[in-house]
């Protein structure tokens, strides 16, 4: 993994942990597509809703005075330009973590003025955090 990706993670991330919109925003594609699949209903997506999306996790994470607790599993380099990041996500409320946490598979790719973008999602939602927990890569 070369440095500049792992410099573009960090920021990803800690964009994510500050539930910052706008640098959010600023590190997702235009021709971002993604897939959630929450109860196993899948919900197909684009850039648009994911904002929205992000905007009303976002929001709660601060009206509850929460925090994003980030677990980094696995990076994969897909091609030279292509990284998948697989990261785990949960909410902490008031110092207690949720029951169930959400499975992020994030494909980066650099774009035509050589930075790294979020281009694809696939999310499994809901997953209780034993199984997490238990993960092995």
């Amino acid at each position: 993994m070369d440095n500049q990706f792992r410099k573009f993670l960090e920021a990803y991330l800690d964009a994510w942990r500050s539930s910052s919109l706008t640098e959010m925003s600023d590190l997702i594609s235009n021709n971002y597509k993604g897939r959630e699949i929450t109860g196993g209903e899948i919900v197909d997506f684009e850039f648009e809703e994911s904002i929205l999306g992000w905007e009303q996790g976002f929001n709660f994470v601060k009206e509850n005075n929460a925090q994003w607790a980030l677990n980094e599993i696995s990076i994969i380099p897909l091609k030279a330009d292509e990284m998948l990041v697989i990261i785990s996500a949960t909410i902490l409320i008031q110092g207690e973590g949720l029951n169930s946490a959400n499975l992020f598979f994030q494909t980066f790719k650099k774009d035509s003025s050589n930075d790294w973008k979020l281009i694809r999602s696939y999310i499994e939602a809901g997953i209780p955090i034993e199984n997490i927990k238990r993960m092995q890569l």
